[in-house]
Formats: structure tokens, C-alpha cells, sequence
């Protein structure tokens, strides 16, 4: 193999020189791969690295500023990319582009007269958008760095950091972050709200302050989502609702307390804040009975003066327009026009749970046990939950109650009835249901709603995200509508909610089928929708991917990503069915959060999200994709089928579980795997369900390959090699949907996956003990490959890999020019495994020991590969503790007798330490590649 680069001392000029060599280390080596076909370049550049280590040539201090080094690059890179993806963060270019929005609203044809008043009330008026701020476990930045990287993206200087790995992440703190990106997001929309305002001053100048434009809304669920997890109780939920309503008062009272005519308005609000302070103050942390009981006083009591709708506040908002100078009545009216689109909060209130919650309930409730998913008891199941319908009365609701109910859907929905009553009733509260595969779902939620008498004030929602929801969704809402029940309650409240769900879809079936599947989904609602004469209600689908094409968001740009989700095919058939339509978007954790990181940034989100709103519908849908239907499903099918496959492979499973979970740190509130099992915190994954999607999708990132946007791929389009190649060139959404495929091939490489196997394989560690010289490797190379026998996944793994190369290998053929992964990030990953061995070597000089805490050395030697380094150090410095016993120093009244005590400094100081700090540097390179990729999971 070529010489390896000398590496120089640490210091910054030095270093880049050090990087510069590696990088054109690691292009030989791949540039030599098609000559070499046995020959890995990632393996050959992680060994290159590690005899530098071995030799000191190359310092640990060293290693450590070059992962630094390699990971400012690629953070500086992903600022450019992201002022880049919402389309420029000039504040000046997209005002103007919201103002030449507002112009055409007024004047669709220029040589034209306005449209008149009704029309752009009608217009202006109606909600076309909600972007919705989601918990998922995607902070994958410290605060600060996230912040940072939201400023550099705006053309300011970046700081410097030592790590950008994320702290422990609490609930709180992502409320937090939420609660910022939310009012970022506000200020946005009133500059988009004063736009549409001002065009109206100059077409209607004694009619404009009339006007509560109301476009797009914010919706937030951080806090009242509950699917999967036990950690939010309703004292949580309420406190966090609670602070959205001082949130929004203190917003409120900051733009009008300033203007002269506004002092009346402006002491109302404080007098409601006060209250609401207060309220807050007695929230409860847990269900302690006397506190619920103060808390509940000081709700229920303090409701009318901390207001429960923007009513009241309406009348003195006029009062204070009506004295107001020009500039104020714009301010005014802005104000307004916020407080009547989001009601008492920053961002309207969405909760969310699982359909099994809900079938617990009425089976508690109703004794209906007959489970929905058993096909032959389906009339008998619906019949029960239609009568249940026909007789149930309301019942009243009290935080007494709320205390001893133990159903967990029972309880969000008594919590949905306390905020309506007491915190804000003008918004209705979505009540999203995960896991949603049959109408009966449906209909045992509304009976809940109809029990505690809020079934006017709330919008339940399936979400479809299963293969199964996918596939099924038409006729679940279908069922649905079969019930007088359910068509009364969708013309009572006016709104048909839907969610269309893009983590676990794209995982179990891909995240190109998965697209396929939920437009095709969408065009068979609008169908079940006009068979049903449902004509009157407005439907929102609320499409809840991510920031990654792991999750389904488009990475080209956010205004493609819009398109991407709304083609204008499913748009048109729903419009055909004579329903208004209310789009969606989920911005997930710090990834999403870090589009409104700055007012900048906000701005250019929200302009791009107007645009699209407005971004008509119409004409002929000339996109040849569609005029050859058969081929899309043949398409959309096989790639379906080459995922399903590789989900069941047993070496999937094995390679998301070897140590991909512990390459990544926390970064959310709630935990990544569904179960753990064995001595330590890293969950042994025996599926993929195991694992929740998010992960799973970052693992795969890690690992250098995109499986879940990629498998299949190759198999289909050899299915019709010209076909794709021609589609690719002539087809906005084939071509929108092969950007996907295209962002993955970027951040993916057959040799990196490979690399990865072959570290799992014992017999890569015997060759290179049977070609080690240095003194004692050979004995811990052949350790490293025993300890690898007995974890006994290799054997899989290649199976797998078989698999994924096969299809990749096709893919190749028809697609030669497709993208590769750039050489920075392959260097990362040959680095990181570098010390991945490292690490592995060094766990072969820890000495035996007897079994502790129920912890053999075998298992140890398990969870170190497995590289459950935290827990695994934290144990060994129990088992050989780096001082002697304090206890030998305290006098027990008799002469003292020989202590056998043994101290294990040079354990810790040459084994345990350097672990330690190797570990971290496996993590920080986990930072590095989420920049490189752009978004984690």
C-alpha cells in the first residue's frame, strides 16, 4: 500500500496540512479500487491511520484536531447548504418577494382590476398552511452550536468549539428550543400578514383594518405528544400549554403596549398574564392531590380574568384602531390578525397517541373486546361502537377525575376538555392517532370527544404510516364514513384532518415507494371523499417527514420539498372533489427547528411557504410519469419489495445492532430503542421494529449507507432501464423523487459499508495478526477475532451485504454518472473505524476478572464490541479501582494486619482513559458525518 502522510505537530496550519494528506490518501486508495477489487481503500486508509498511531508519528492530540478540523469543514459546508435550501436569507429580497405575493393576491393579471373585497378576504383569510413544530429525537446539536450554525448560514462568523456533540436532552429544553423557533416563525408571518395587509389599504382604504389575514399558522405538539412514551403526564402537558398562553399574551402585549391609543387593550392582556403566571405557578410536577386541587382553583377560578378566547380583547382592539395613526392601525391590525389565527397561544395545540390506547379505552369502557384488527368480528365491532354513539351523553370533567383515570387515551382527552375550558377554547386541538388501520379507530376517538363533550373543539386525525395504513387509508376512512356518527361530526366541525407519516413507511417499505404510496393515497381520499358526497369540509393533510431523506423530506430545496410533498396531480384530484384543501409540514427537532434558527432564516422559510400556498393547481398535468401509470406501480412495487426483503434479513438487523446504536449520542427526550436487554444500555436489535425510526435512520447514515432511500432502486430500474433513464430527464416528480435517491448515493459508499462488515468479520482480524510484526499485537489482534466468533453475527451481516451490493451493482449499470460520496466524508469513516480498532485492542489488555454485578468478562467483552463504552468504563473502574481503600487508613482499635488491597492506576491511565477519550472521538466524527449528510436520521 502507498506510505502513509507524516503527520505534524498540532497545530492549526499543520493540521490542514495533515487533513490535506489523508484526503489525497484516501483519493488514491478509491481511485485505485477498480484496479484492486480485493482491496478496501476505507480499510487500507483506517490502517495507514493506525500505524501512525502505533508508530507516534501520529498523537492522539492530533487525531483529535483532525476530527475537529474535518468537522468545522463540514459544518461550514451545511450553513452554505442551508441559506441555500430556503432560497437566500437577504431580508430585503423576501420582503419583496412577500409583497409582489401580496400584489397578485390583489391583481391576479396586472392589466386587470383588483379582485374585489370578498375575494381577497376569502383569500387572505382562510389557514392554507400550517407548519407544525414536532419533539423527534433529532437535536443532534448543543444549543449553542445549533444557534451558531443558524447564524453562520446567515453570513455571520461562526465560534469556535471544542465538541458539537450534543448534552442530555430534556422535554424542557426542547420545549424551549420550539418555543423560539415558533416566535421566529410569528415575526415571519406578520411580516407576510402585513403585506397582504397594507396591498388592502391601498385597493380598500376605509375597509383594510377589517381585515385578519390568516394564511399560515404555527401548531406545536412538543409536550402533548404521547405516542410511545410515559414520561408526559397531563401536568406536564398543561403547564407547557399553559406557558404558549403567557407565551402569546407577553408577545401580544409587547406589540400593542407601545402605542399610545392601545393603554386600555395593553392592561387587559397584563391583567391575563398575571393571572396566568399565577396559574403556572401552582401547575403541579406530579399528581399530588392537594397541589391538583390548588392548581384546579386557581384554573377554574381565575378563567374569565386570564381569558379562554380572544373575544374580550377584540372590542378594545378596535377601540384603539379606531384613534390610531396610520402607522399604528397597521401595527394593530397585524397584532390582531395573530391573535385571532393562533387564539391564547404561541402555536396552535396538537396531541397525539396510539390506536391501541384507544382500543384499550373502549375496551375498558364499552366492553368491546373483540380486537379491530380481527376481520371476521368487524361488523360486530362497528355495531357496537355505532350504538355506543347513538346513546352516549357527556359527562362532566374535573381534575379530580383526571386523578384516577388510568386510561391513557381517557385522560388526553380529559386534558383536551380542561384546556378547552380553561385555557383556551377559540382553536380547535388536534387529536392525532397513530398507527390508524381501520375506521373503528375513528369512531371509538369520537365516542372519547362525545363523552367528554369536546367533540366540536376537536379535530381527530388518523396518521397512515404503516404499510398497511398506506395501503389501506381510503378504506379506513371509508368505514369511517359509513357512520352517520362520523358524517355528522365532519359537518359539525367543518374539518377532515389527515396525517401522512414518512419514518416508519420509508423504513419498512422505502422512502421512494413510500411517496408513491401516500400520493396515491391522497388521490384515492379525494375519491372516497366524492362517493361520499363529502363536499362541505375542508381537508388538512399534515405530512409529518423530517429534514432528512431518511424521513422523506426532499433535500434539494425547501421550495422542491414543498412540491415534492404536494404534487400538483394530488392536489388537482382533491380539488376536483369539490374540497378545500389545508397543507401541512411537520419541522422536526433541532434539524427543523434550525429553519426559523434565525429571523433570517424564518422569513425565507415562511416566503417560500407562502409561495407554494399560493402556487396554483391548475392546467393540464403534462408530467409523463402520469401517462404511464403501470409503470409507475411496476416501479414504485419492486422497490417496495427489495425493502420488505432486506427488512426480514436477519443480517439487517444484526448490522443496525452491532454498534450502530452506540455510535450516536442522544438527542431527544425519549429513548431510541423500543427495548434494551443484558448488562448495559445498548439494545441488542433482533428487527429493525425494535428500533425506533429516527435511529434507525441515523444509524444507517453512520454506517455509510442509505438503505432505506436505496434498496430496491437497482432492481427496479433494471426492470426498465429506459424507461428510468428517459423519466429522469423528462419528469419533474420522477425526477424530484431520484434527487432523494440521488442525496443518499452522496452520503452512501459500497466500500464504507463494506469496511464496517469486514471490522465485524474475525477472519480480517487474523490476516492482520498473520502480517503483524509490532511486539503483542499479534495475541490481541487474534483476541479481537475470538471475542468476534462469539458475538457471531458476521456470517449474517455478509449475507446481507450480498444483497445490498447486488442491487446497488444494477443500479450502477443503468445509472453510471450517479453520485459518490465526497472523499472528506469516506476519510471520516476510515478514521472512525481506526479507532473503533483502537478501542477493541486496547479492551484486550484489560486482565480477568471474577463475575461482578452479575457481569462476566465475556459479557464485558460483548458490550465493548458492541462499544457500550460509558457503561462498560463505568463498571471497570468498580471491578479496578484506580486508588487504594480508604478504608486502610482508618485506625479499627488493634494492630493493624496486612491489607491485601490493589490499586489500578496503569489500568486507567493506559487502557480505561484512552478508551475513553478514544470513544469520544468516535462520537464527535458522528457529528461530523450528520453535517456532512445535513440532517440526522
Amino acid at each position: 500500500m502507498p506510505d502513509a502522510p507524516t503527520a505534524p505537530a498540532t497545530e492549526p496550519d499543520a493540521i490542514a496540512t495533515l487533513a490535506r494528506n489523508l484526503l489525497d490518501l484516501t483519493a488514491r486508495l478509491t481511485a485505485r479500487a477498480d484496479e484492486d477489487p480485493f482491496g478496501n481503500p476505507v480499510l487500507l486508509t483506517s490502517l495507514a491511520i493506525t500505524r501512525q498511531m502505533d508508530s507516534e508519528i501520529l498523537a492522539e492530540s492530533d487525531v483529535a484536531a483532525l476530527v475537529r478540523y474535518l468537522r468545522d469543514a463540514a459544518f461550514a459546508d451545511r450553513a452554505a447548504r442551508l441559506a441555500a435550501y430556503v432560497g437566500g436569507t437577504d431580508t430585503a429580497v423576501n420582503d419583496a418577494c412577500l409583497a409582489k405575493l401580496a400584489h397578485t393576491l390583489l391583481r391576479p393579471d396586472p392589466n386587470d382590476s383588483p379582485v374585489r373585497w370578498a375575494e381577497y378576504r376569502a383569500l387572505t383569510e382562510r389557514t392554507r398552511f400550517a407548519a407544525v413544530f414536532t419533539a423527534h429525537p433529532t437535536f443532534s446539536l448543543p444549543l449553542a452550536v445549533g444557534k451558531a450554525l443558524a447564524e453562520t448560514a446567515c453570513g455571520r462568523p461562526a465560534p469556535s468549539f471544542d465538541s458539537h456533540r450534543p448534552p442530555p436532552i430534556t422535554l424542557r429544553s426542547e420545549f424551549d428550543q420550539a418555543a423560539a423557533a415558533i416566535a421566529n416563525g410569528r415575526d415571519s408571518i406578520d411580516r407576510f400578514n402585513a403585506a397582504l395587509i397594507s396591498v388592502a389599504k391601498t385597493a380598500w382604504p376605509d375597509r383594510w383594518t377589517e381585515l385578519n389575514p390568516s394564511p399560515v399558522v404555527l401548531s406545536s405538539w412538543v409536550g402533548y405528544d404521547t405516542d410511545g412514551r410515559t414520561d408526559i403526564g397531563w401536568w406536564h402537558t398543561l403547564r407547557l400549554r399553559l406557558e404558549m398562553k403567557r407565551l402569546q399574551l407577553n408577545r401580544l402585549h409587547g406589540q400593542v403596549s407601545v402605542l399610545p391609543t392601545a393603554t386600555a387593550l395593553a392592561e387587559r392582556i397584563a391583567e391575563a398574564r398575571d393571572v396566568v403566571d399565577r396559574q403556572i405557578e401552582l401547575c403541579p410536577d406530579y399528581p399530588n392531590p392537594p397541589k391538583v386541587a390548588a392548581f384546579a382553583h386557581a384554573l377554574v377560578g381565575g378563567r374569565e380574568a386570564a381569558l379562554t378566547s380572544p373575544a374580550p380583547l377584540l372590542p378594545l382592539f378596535q377601540e384603539a384602531i379606531a384613534g390610531a395613526d396610520e402607522r399604528a392601525k397597521l401595527a394593530l391590525t397585524v397584532a390582531r390578525a395573530g391573535l385571532v389565527s393562533h387564539g391564547l397561544a404561541l402555536a396552535h395545540t396538537h396531541t397525539r397517541l396510539n390506536a391501541a390506547q384507544i382500543h384499550n379505552v373502549t375496551r375498558q369502557r364499552l366492553n368491546i373486546v373483540d380486537p379491530p384488527e380481527d376481520l371476521s368480528r368487524r361488523r360486530v365491532l362497528f355495531a357496537a361502537i355505532n350504538a355506543a354513539l347513538d346513546t352516549v351523553q357527556p359527562i362532566p370533567v374535573d381534575f379530580g377525575a383526571l386523578l384516577v383515570e388510568q386510561a391513557s387515551a381517557a385522560k388526553l382527552m380529559m386534558t383536551v376538555a380542561q384546556i378547552i375550558k380553561h385555557v383556551d377554547g377559540s382553536i380547535p386541538i388536534r387529536f392525532l392517532i397513530a398507527e390508524t388501520e381501520t375506521g373503528y379507530t375513528l369512531l371509538a376517538a369520537l365516542y372519547l370527544a362525545k363523552l367528554f363533550g369536546v367533540e366540536r373543539h376537536v379535530e381527530i386525525s388518523p396518521l397512515f404510516e404503516t404499510a398497511d395504513a398506506l395501503e389501506q387509508g381510503a378504506s379506513v376512512l371509508e368505514e369511517a364514513l359509513r357512520s352517520p356518527h362520523y358524517r355528522e361530526y365532519l359537518r359539525n366541525t367543518g374539518r377532515l384532518a389527515l396525517q401522512f407519516g414518512y419514518s416508519d413507511s420509508g423504513r419498512y417499505v422505502g422512502q421512494l415507494a413510500a411517496s408513491y404510496l401516500i400520493e396515491r393515497l391522497r388521490m384515492k381520499i379525494a375519491h372516497t371523499l366524492h362517493h361520499h358526497g363529502i363536499t362541505n369540509v375542508e381537508v388538512i393533510l399534515f405530512d409529518t417527514h423530517g429534514e432528512s431523506i431518511g424521513r422523506g423530506a426532499h433535500p434539494g430545496s425547501l421550495a422542491d420539498r414543498l412540491k415534492y410533498l404536494s404534487p400538483t396531480a394530488s392536489r388537482q384530484a382533491l380539488g376536483r372533489a369539490g374540497v378545500k384543501v389545508r397543507e401541512e409540514t411537520a419541522f422536526q427537532g433541532g434539524d427543523g427547528y434550525l429553519l426559523f434558527g434565525t429571523p433570517e432564516l424564518a422569513l425565507a422559510t415562511i416566503t417560500r411557504i407562502a409561495e407554494q400556498t399560493y402556487h396554483p393547481a391548475a392546467g393540464p398535468i403534462e408530467d409523463p410519469v402520469y401517462a404511464d401509470p403501470d409503470f409507475a406501480a411496476d416501479f414504485f412495487a419492486t422497490i417496495r419489495t427489495g425493502m420488505a426483503g432486506l427488512v426480514e434479513d436477519q443480517g439487517y438487523a444484526a448490522l443496525l445492532g452491532a454498534f450502530g446504536p452506540a455510535l450516536l449520542d442522544p438527542t431527544g427526550s425519549r429513548p431510541a430503542a423500543r427495548q434494551s436487554d443484558g448488562m448495559t444500555g445498548v439494545a441488542r436489535i433482533r428487527h429493525p421494529r425494535e428500533l425506533r425510526a429516527i435511529p434507525n435512520n441515523a444509524i444507517l447514515q453512520q454506517l455509510g449507507w442509505c438503505a432505506n432511500t436505496l434498496q430496491g432502486l437497482g432492481a427496479a430500474a433494471a426492470r426498465h432501464p429506459e424507461t428510468f433513464a428517459e423519466l429522469r430527464q423528462t419528469s419533474r416528480r420522477f425526477r424530484r423523487a431520484m434527487d432523494l435517491a440521488s442525496h443518499a448515493l452522496a452520503h452512501s459508499d459500497l466500500e464504507v459499508l463494506r469496511g464496517v462488515i469486514a471490522t465485524l468479520d474475525p477472519g480480517t482480524w487474523l490476516d492482520r495478526s498473520a502480517h503483524s510484526k509490532r511486539p503483542g499485537r499479534r495475541e490481541a489482534l487474534v483476541s479481537v477475532a475470538r471475542a468476534l466468533e462469539r458475538l457471531d453475527i458476521w456470517a449474517s451481516v455478509q449475507s446481507m451485504f450480498r444483497r445490498i451490493e447486488a442491487d446497488h451493482l444494477a443500479l450502477r449499470v443503468i445509472w453510471p454518472d450517479m453520485p459518490h460520496m465526497a472523499t472528506r466524508e469516506v476519510l471520516l469513516h476510515a478514521l472512525r473505524l481506526a479507532l473503533i480498532h483502537r478501542i477493541w485492542l486496547l479492551a484486550t489488555e484489560i486482565r480477568d476478572f471474577s463475575p461482578r454485578h452479575n457481569v462476566t468478562r465475556l459479557a464485558m467483552e460483548a458490550a465493548i464490541l458492541r462499544l457500550d463504552i460509558e457503561a462498560s468504563l463505568t463498571l471497570l473502574a468498580e471491578i479496578f479501582p484506580s486508588g487504594a481503600d480508604p478504608a486502610a487508613e482508618c485506625d479499627y482499635g488493634e494492630p493493624a494486619a496486612p491489607r491485601r488491597t490493589a490499586a489500578y492506576a496503569r489500568e486507567h491511565e493506559e487502557i480505561f482513559e484512552p478508551m475513553r477519550r478514544l470513544f469520544a472521538m468516535v462520537r464527535e466524527i458522528a457529528t461530523a458525518i450528520t453535517h456532512e449528510v445535513g440532517a440526522f436520521g
